[in-house]
C-alpha cells in the first residue's frame, strides 16, 4: 500500500491523541489542528441533554423505525426497473451475526420526522478536537438541523435493552454535516458521498461526549480491502445491537444512477436502522473507523450485503469543516 501523508501533516494513534509529522500506511483525517478542545457548539449546562434524555423514553426507542428501507422494499423498486439486485454472489459464505450489548463508542441517533414519528440510524463516536463528534451516514442526517425542539436529534452511546447507559448527548444547532455532493446529487447519483458527521453538546453534567465513551480513529486513503473488519449496527425496533466480523472488498457495479467504487461487505441480519453503522480494524494499537454501512442502494437491498461509500479526500473535508464548525452544507 503506498504511503500517504496526512493533510496539514496531522495523523493519528486511535485513541491516543494526534501525532504530528508521521507518514503512515493509511491516512488518518484527523486533521483540525487549532481547534481548541469544547469548540464543538457545545450546550452551555448540557440542559439540552437533559431535556432530550426525558423526552427518548424506552418505549419511544423502541418505536423508533429505521431512516431508510433495506431487505427488500427497496431491492424490488429497483427490480422492477430492470437494475440489478444487489446480494449475495452464489455460493458466497455470509458470516453470522450476533447479539450482543454493543461497545461505548457505537450507538444509537434518534430524532423524529415531519410528522413526528421516531426515527433512528446506527452511529459511532470519532476522535476529534471539540471531543463530541459521531459519524453515521449521509442517508440518515440529511436534513436535520440539530438540537430543534420538534427533531429530538440525539446521539445514545451504546443504547441496548431500552437502557442509556452512558445519557443522551444533543446534535447542536447547524451541527450536522453532509456533503455538499450529496445534497446536489441526491441519494443515488450522490451513493460515493454517503456519509456524515453530527457535533454533540455535553451532557447533563457538562461532559462532551469523547470524555465519556471515549473514541475511534478515522481513516481515509486506505483502500478496498480490510480484514478482519467488525461490523456493529442497531437493526430498528431490536434490543441489541449485532455484531460481525468479516472483511471488506472493492465493489465497482454497473449502474449508472449510482456511480463509483465502493466498500463491500458480507455478514447476514443488517436490516433497517443499521445504516450508519462503523466498518472497524484494529489500527496503530487501537481501534479505526473505515466506512459506515450506506453508499450504494443506501447501504445494501439484502440483509446479508452492506456497502459503504469509500472515505477519501471528500471525507477529508466534511471532517475538516465538522471540526472548525464552518457553515454546514444544505
Amino acid at each position: 500500500m503506498r504511503p500517504v501523508q496526512v493533510a496539514e501533516g496531522w495523523s493519528v494513534v486511535a485513541g491516543k491523541g494526534l501525532v504530528k509529522g508521521v507518514t503512515v500506511a493509511a491516512a488518518a483525517v484527523l486533521v483540525g489542528a487549532g481547534v481548541a478542545p469544547g469548540a464543538s457548539g457545545a450546550v452551555p449546562g448540557g440542559a439540552e441533554a437533559a431535556r432530550l434524555a426525558a423526552y427518548w423514553t424506552a418505549a419511544r426507542m423502541a418505536a423508533a423505525v429505521p431512516a431508510e428501507a433495506r431487505a427488500g422494499a427497496a431491492g424490488a423498486g429497483r427490480a422492477g426497473r430492470g437494475v440489478p439486485v444487489d446480494g449475495p454472489a452464489p455460493g458466497e459464505i455470509v458470516p453470522p451475526s450476533r447479539s450482543f450489548d454493543g461497545i461505548p463508542q457505537v450507538g444509537t441517533f434518534f430524532w423524529a420526522d415531519a410528522g413526528g414519528t421516531g426515527r433512528t440510524c446506527s452511529g459511532s463516536v470519532v476522535h476529534s478536537p471539540g471531543r463530541g463528534l459521531a459519524l453515521s451516514a449521509g442517508h440518515c442526517l440529511k436534513g436535520y438541523a440539530g438540537a430543534e425542539a420538534e427533531r429530538h436529534l440525539a446521539f445514545v452511546p451504546q443504547y441496548h435493552d431500552g437502557l442509556k447507559p452512558f445519557g443522551v448527548f444533543p446534535v447542536v444547532t447547524d451541527g450536522v454535516y453532509v456533503p455538499q455532493e450529496y445534497y446536489d446529487r441526491g441519494e443515488q447519483a450522490g451513493a460515493a458521498y454517503d456519509f456524515a458527521f453530527a457535533v454533540t453538546g455535553p451532557d447533563p453534567a457538562g461532559r462532551q461526549l469523547e470524555d465519556v465513551v471515549g473514541a475511534v480513529g478515522l481513516l481515509t486513503g486506505s483502500g478496498y480491502a480490510h480484514a478482519p473488519v467488525r461490523l456493529i449496527g442497531y437493526p430498528a425496533g431490536a434490543a441489541k445491537p449485532l455484531d460481525c466480523t468479516s472483511a471488506t472488498t472493492a465493489w465497482a457495479p454497473e449502474d449508472p444512477a449510482e456511480p463509483g467504487t465502493f466498500e463491500r461487505i458480507a455478514c447476514d441480519g443488517f436490516v433497517g436502522g443499521t445504516s450508519g453503522g462503523p466498518m472497524l480494524v484494529a489500527w496503530q494499537g487501537g481501534t479505526a473507523v473505515v466506512g459506515v454501512i450506506g453508499g450504494y442502494h443506501t447501504g445494501g437491498d439484502t440483509p446479508q450485503i452492506s456497502y459503504s461509500a469509500y472515505f477519501g479526500a471528500a471525507t477529508r473535508a466534511l471532517y475538516r469543516a465538522a471540526t472548525t464548525v464552518a457553515p454546514p452544507a444544505g
